[in-house]
């Protein structure tokens, strides 16, 4: 099959089929909820379930959509502002959600929601952001040091870790967003999963017409594995400038790490982002990412990544080119590589050009890909007639 006509023959093959898509929360425009947009925009009919569901910090695209909340948080609201305690409990919760009753289950996991039901007449697929990363390989980062939340931390992980393997028995297929996932899910599940890096807005995210300031950057979560209190020991080692832009349960600690030249924004609106990575002298990845949408979207303006050797930035990251690696995971070797960096080393459009290998269309045309290899097996032909489409090749 030639890619480009993927689209409209999936189309086609799901025409009045109904489509689910499952997503662990909906709280926040993070890289994952920038992903499932492009599922919307592949399923514009689609129904979304999701454990916990904020509107307000969530894009009109996905507000379009028909959004079910699970009942918990609609009866106690409290809940979404402390969802994290409910964790032993999120695997019985995706599973009283309905998908069952539909045709394709789409889930964007990198929790529970490959959890889901799968549909009686169709498959259920899962893009895989990460395996559960609180039972795995990063348990070691939850740990709050307060010895009775540790210790009901460890008592539930050996429990997490065989839902979150047997749950995976359960998915048709899987694709990852890094080659980086796709081998954590070959190790802790056993499961094969394609390939599909995500995509970058590159007619959003574009150059400035300014010469960068005199900053360096970190965008993000403030939760333990993003290691943003590497980046703040860094800049103080090296005395350089660093803006940091997010929120989360570490904002308190980081704050306290922080001296006279490290500045926190909070969350930032698109435009304001986008205005701090075109005047940034670098985006800073001090962690293991998954994969790192935050790093195509500096590349697509212009700007170079200075980034762990490991992880989902080494296939984004191109080094001497779009930024520079740094091998140790420690304050010291990544405040060496911020000593020696010279921004006029590198040109905004060569970074640029590397961004636009991860374009929108080139995503929503391998998804398609995928789901045909998927469906089309099972003897799917065009879908029934006579019923509205669960489908746009918009």
């Amino acid at each position: 099959m030639i890619a480009d006509d993927a689209i409209a023959r999936l189309h086609e093959v799901l025409a009045g089929r109904r489509v689910a898509l499952v997503h662990d929360w909906l709280n926040g425009m993070r890289g994952g909820e920038k992903v499932l947009e492009q599922f919307c925009h592949l399923f514009p009919d689609a129904d979304i379930f999701t454990l916990f569901y904020e509107p307000g910090r969530i894009s009109p695209l996905i507000r379009r959509h028909r959004v079910i909340e699970h009942p918990l948080p609609r009866r106690f609201p409290v809940l979404r502002q402390h969802y994290r305690y409910l964790l032993p409990f999120f695997p019985r919760m995706v599973r009283t959600f309905p998908t069952h009753e539909y045709d394709l289950v789409l889930s964007t996991s990198h929790c529970v929601a490959k959890g889901a039901r799968p549909p009686r007449r169709g498959p259920h697929l899962s893009y895989v952001f990460t395996p559960m990363r609180y039972a795995w390989d990063h348990f070691e980062d939850y740990l709050t040091g307060r010895a009775a939340q540790d210790m009901g931390l460890r008592l539930v992980r050996p429990w997490l870790q065989r839902w979150d393997a047997e749950s995976a028995r359960h998915v048709d297929s899987f694709a990852a967003d890094s080659h980086h996932i796709a081998a954590k899910a070959k190790r802790f599940w056993g499961r094969r999963a394609r390939v599909i890096h995500p995509p970058v807005d590159l007619d959003f995210h574009t150059p400035g017409d300014k010469e960068p300031g005199d900053y360096f950057l970190c965008v993000g979560a403030f939760v333990p594995y993003k290691r943003f209190d590497r980046a703040i020991q860094a800049a103080k080692l090296a005395g350089r400038r660093l803006i940091v832009v997010g929120a989360g349960p570490e904002r308190e600690r980081l704050e306290a790490l922080a001296g006279d030249g490290v500045e926190f924004r909070g969350w930032a609106s698109n435009e304001e982002l986008r205005r701090l990575y075109r005047g940034c002298q670098a985006l800073i990845y001090p962690g293991v990412e998954d994969f790192g949408i935050t790093a195509l979207e500096v590349q697509a303006c212009g700007r170079p990544v200075l980034a762990l050797h490991q992880g989902g930035a080494v296939e984004t990251v191109v080094a001497g080119v779009t930024g520079e690696f740094f091998e140790e995971p420690t304050p010291g070797a990544l405040a060496d590589l911020l000593t020696a960096f010279r921004p006029e080393s590198y040109t905004p459009t060569v970074i640029r050009a590397q961004a636009e290998r991860f374009s929108a269309g080139r995503f929503r045309q391998e998804v398609a890909c995928w789901i045909l290899s998927e469906t089309m097996p099972r003897g799917w032909g065009p879908g029934p007639t006579g019923r509205s489409s669960s489908f746009s090749s918009s």
